[in-house]
């Protein structure tokens, strides 16, 4: 039987790292320098799947690992107490995350081939006028 934690499909990998272009950095705590995320990735058995199949293919990184990471509450709001319940890495979109978020890689394909094919015709239509002067 197939785990339901763990991404099974490229379409689960893409959602991953469409919500992580998404993320930004609302406010800088201190002291500590802690960095909070607005529109974090949920920090989970699939996301992390995700994101290290993503990490194995190139389209993330980590920028810098052992990061203090928390949640907030119910109603939004800081835990009272140590408001950070583990460490783990903060992740960065590659050039390589952004052409499968963007999903530009087709489009560059479809531009080379368009461009192979113009160049064929160009080269027949050549080739024909010099045969029909010859003639």
């Amino acid at each position: 039987m197939e785990d339901q934690n763990v991404p099974n499909s490229e379409s689960d990998i893409r959602r991953t790292l469409k919500r992580l272009s998404g993320q930004q950095v609302a406010l800088v705590l201190q002291p500590g320098n802690v960095w909070v995320i607005e529109n974090a990735v949920e920090d989970n058995e699939q996301t992390d799947a995700a994101l290290k199949t993503a990490y194995m293919r190139g389209w993330v990184k980590p920028i810098e690992n052992a990061v203090p990471k928390g949640k907030l509450t119910t109603d939004g709001a800081l835990p009272s107490g140590n408001p950070f319940q583990g460490v783990g890495p903060l992740w960065q979109l590659t050039e390589g995350g952004w052409t499968v978020v963007n999903r530009t890689h087709w489009w560059a394909l479809f531009a080379i081939l368009i461009s192979v094919l113009s160049f064929t015709v160009s080269v027949g239509s050549l080739l024909l006028t010099l045969y029909w002067r010859h003639q």
